[in-house]
């Protein structure tokens, strides 16, 4: 999927404009509006692939981050 077209979707889902390579913006918005806690890992993809199942936000926020 294209970078823009991702970014669009993950905006829909949060309902606002996020940046998803902001770590500190990831976490807000997954604690916030979907009540999702991340595990405690290295990083925040580790963390991110953890809970990939958890939403489809979450998926979203991945490929968008694994994208150059």
């Amino acid at each position: 999927m294209d970078k823009s077209f991702v970014l669009e979707r993950i905006n829909v889902f949060a309902g606002q404009p996020i940046d998803p390579a902001s770590d500190l913006e990831v976490k807000q918005l997954l604690r916030n509006k979907f009540n999702i806690a991340l595990p405690q890992r290295r990083t925040l993809n580790e963390s991110l692939e953890a809970v990939a199942s958890d939403h489809d936000v979450i998926d979203l926020i991945i490929q968008y981050r694994q994208q150059p």
